[in-house]
């Protein structure tokens, strides 16, 4: 019994020792990923064993040979811990991190939810309260001249097309994000989608003084859903017109690279500050109130560009955006056609 209780005191002390040397590396590396912890335990657990056993070797007086043959033995197992240790480390750390990252996505989504339903909210209200008042004062005879009466009705008209086009924007920006989307792929002329689009943007552009440029020849051909196609490029028009300047222009242009082609439209806007480049296709992001115009007939209020980054993403496409010398310059790549 005494032998015994030698023994336990022996490995006990050993194994002590092991783990005062393996929490202080612990607290040093405390800072790195779960596989250095797992590893770092798992080498505390084979060199107590270790340790324990060259102790009560030593105790015991066992030969050299013997203690060979032990020691060898624990440190076929501690390879094959160590081995799955960090196997299964790296997979519980790349587990964490994808966690991690879920979790931080599901708080900018509902974030993102919580801010859409307040903006809409918003957006709504007011012109709701205007088409009421109309409403009312038309109901009650408090105007009945002629000419009032009809631009009231030339209101209600206004506000309720307005209305329209943010519910088709938000059922838009609903399909794509729903993943609903359903694309009717094919060989689109690009300089016939430019063309409607610049001749559907011309009245908002004259009323505003402002000059629409591109190209008469040297479009390409892409690979796109025409109807999508033809809103992405009418979103960016109309974003780029509202906000540019009186007296101002905005240029389209495209291009190809190797089996890609691009879209590019360029305004004289003056710039986005740089922290909100990366913010600009967030949905109902309107940037600084100083650069945020009025909402116009034909904006989108807020949701235009989130959903040309959804549609070019949903083409397989990238939308990105940069600052030039006298405003901003918006660039869109898609498939080029192999025709």
């Amino acid at each position: 019994m005494r032998d015994l209780a030698l023994i336990f005191g022996v490995a006990l002390a050993a194994a002590l020792a092991v783990g005062l040397v393996g929490a202080v590396t612990l607290r040093l590396l405390r800072g790195r990923s779960i596989t250095v912890h797992i590893s770092v335990l798992l080498a505390m657990t084979v060199g107590a064993v270790a340790a324990g056993v060259a102790g009560v070797a030593q105790a015991m007086f066992l030969s050299p040979h013997d203690l060979q043959v032990v020691l060898a033995t624990v440190a076929a197992g501690g390879v094959v811990s160590l081995a799955v240790g960090w196997l299964f480390g790296r997979r519980l750390a790349a587990a964490a991190v994808w966690a991690d990252q879920a979790r931080e996505r599901e708080r900018r989504i509902e974030k993102g939810r919580r801010d859409l339903v307040a903006w809409v909210s918003h957006d709504l209200r007011t012109p709701l309260a205007g088409l009421r008042a109309m409403a009312e004062a038309l109901e009650d005879g408090v105007v009945g001249d002629p000419a009032t009466v009809a631009e009231y009705h030339r209101r209600i008209r206004v506000e309720t097309d307005r209305m329209t086009r943010l519910v088709d924007d938000l059922f838009e920006l609903s399909r794509i994000n729903a993943g609903a989307l359903r694309l009717s792929m094919s060989a689109v002329p690009l300089g016939d989608v430019v063309s409607d689009a610049l001749a559907g943007a011309a009245p908002l552009a004259a009323a505003r003084r402002i000059r629409l440029v591109a190209p008469e020849a040297g479009w390409p051909t892409v690979t796109a859903s025409e109807r999508e196609l033809a809103r992405v490029v009418g979103n960016l028009l109309l974003n780029a017109i509202r906000y540019t300047p009186e007296d101002g222009t905005v240029r389209v242009d495209a291009g190809c690279e190797v089996d890609t082609a691009w879209l590019a439209v360029a305004d004289t806007c003056g710039g986005i500050p740089e922290g909100d480049l990366s913010r600009v296709f967030d949905v109902a992001f309107r940037g600084e109130p100083a650069r945020t115009p009025a909402v116009e007939p034909g904006g989108s209020g807020g949701l235009g560009l989130a959903i040309v980054r959804g549609l070019v993403e949903a083409h397989g496409g990238r939308v990105e955006v940069q600052n030039v010398s006298d405003g901003c310059r918006f660039v869109v790549r898609l498939p080029a056609a192999g025709i």
